[in-house]
């Protein structure tokens, strides 16, 4: 059984204040020698900047990732020493998959919301360029002996015995495979496509409408504001996405090779590219920003975490977690004026749309005798999504909160719904509400 969300005492409120995130870029691009931390690092440099706020007043970073470094995983510590803000800025980093940013940014206001701070920097960053490769255990075990410095010539014979044969001692690489399954998340999302009856055809056209979508948001400025431009160790300045393709067309993705299984239907061109990048938001009590000088622009009228079995339908949970975030805050789907979900295949959003407006999948999977509602597509990812504007995991929950912070302050619009799948098997889903 759900529970409502508990309302906070007048003023305590927790508002997103700004938020801002670095250019989106392919891995092993224009970011290749900037690591989660860095990207971090400047992001929240930036986002400092553009607000003026005094690190005086900054109380706490909360920072999601996924690919976090081995010597340094506390990225939002890092972050806050890097850029000197101060020792009083404490900072802790959250992982939850996909979801990681979204995590991060709710964390934070749950603690404004409870009195614990007033202040706080919460997103995420990823770099998949400097994912670290890992040696295989078998070489740590073999190599135990000779950490303490006592080894006897012996002891090296009987570790140089352990490391044969060469193949298994070898670091892998690196890939989003789960666990428990075994599968790589685009096999679990081609079984989607599948059992869903998703075409190939409504996965082109959906990618294709994300980077239309996408590309008219930057020709137009509404996303250029949410960019701040980066300078690389290299000298260069990295302004603008480079994943976008204004010209595509389905007749262009048409063409596209299957990737994940010779006979399916997901290729390069419907599903999230391998990105680097991170995104933040400034959140507040709304008591400390309005005696600061800020404009409130959103705050959360609820959120929600939910989880599946992993071998069922992996990317499945927002179908359960959009539900629940809705339920809390006693709201429902025709109410909603933006829903944004994050893509990362187009199968994956084709089949949770699917779910909700399902009588049957509400019946089996929710308890309810009536679906949760369509979602008109015009409301659906106005400016496009994962598939056109690429997806660092850590990042693309933060960036999902500032576009639609702008978008609810800026329009006459008042709730948006924001779902994200993760792997796992989690889901996760968010309202905003327009702050007044």
């Amino acid at each position: 059984m759900s529970k409502q969300m508990v309302t906070p005492p007048k003023g305590r409120r927790a508002v997103v204040v700004a938020g801002l995130r670095t250019p989106f870029v392919k891995a092993f691009a224009e970011f290749l020698k900037m690591d989660t931390i860095a990207l971090g690092d400047a992001t929240v440099r930036a986002l400092l900047d553009k607000v003026q706020l005094d690190p005086q007043h900054l109380e706490a970073i909360v920072w999601g990732g996924v690919i976090l470094p081995g010597l340094a995983p506390n990225v939002a510590r890092e972050i806050a020493l890097d850029l000197r803000l101060g020792a009083h800025v404490e900072g802790h980093t959250v992982t939850r998959a996909c979801a990681s940013g979204l995590q991060a940014i709710t964390s934070a206001a749950a603690a404004i919301e409870r009195g614990e701070i007033d202040v706080a920097v919460a997103g995420g960053s990823d770099s998949t360029s400097n994912a670290e490769l890992k040696l295989p255990q078998k070489v740590v075990h073999a190599l135990a002996p000779l950490a303490f410095g006592k080894a006897t010539p012996k002891d090296y014979l009987g570790v140089l015995a352990q490391l044969m044969p060469i193949s298994e001692v070898l670091p892998k690489m690196p890939k989003i495979a789960e666990r428990t399954t075994g599968q790589v998340m685009g096999e679990s999302a081609e079984d989607m496509a599948g059992r869903n009856e998703i075409s190939r055809e409504a996965q082109d056209e959906f990618a294709a409408r994300s980077h239309h979508r996408a590309a008219a948001g930057i020709a137009s400025g509404r996303l250029r504001q949410e960019i701040a431009k980066v300078e690389t160790p290299e000298g260069k300045t990295v302004t603008a996405d480079t994943i976008v393709r204004a010209d595509t067309s389905v007749d262009k993705l048409a063409k596209l090779r299957p990737v994940f299984s010779k006979s399916g239907t997901l290729t390069a061109g419907n599903s999230s590219a391998l990105t680097d990048g991170a995104a933040a938001v400034v959140l507040m009590s709304e008591d400390r920003a309005r005696s600061l000088g800020y404009t409130p622009l959103a705050f959360f009228r609820s959120w929600a975490y939910a989880g599946v079995d992993p071998a069922d339908q992996l990317l499945m949970g927002p179908a359960l977690a959009m539900p629940l975030a809705l339920e809390r805050a006693g709201l429902s789907m025709s109410e909603m004026d933006l829903v944004d979900m994050h893509e990362a295949f187009a199968a994956q959003v084709l089949s949770v749309l699917k779910m909700l407006g399902s009588d049957a999948f509400a019946r089996a999977r929710l308890g309810r005798d009536k679906a949760v509602g369509d979602v008109d597509p015009d409301k659906l990812n106005i400016y496009g999504g994962s598939i056109a504007l690429g997806h660092p995991f850590g990042a693309t929950g933060a960036r999902m909160v500032t576009t639609m912070a702008n978008e609810l302050h800026g329009s006459n619009r008042r709730y948006a719904l924001l779902g994200i799948c993760a792997a796992g098997g989690l889901g996760a889903a968010a309202v905003l509400e327009r702050a007044d």
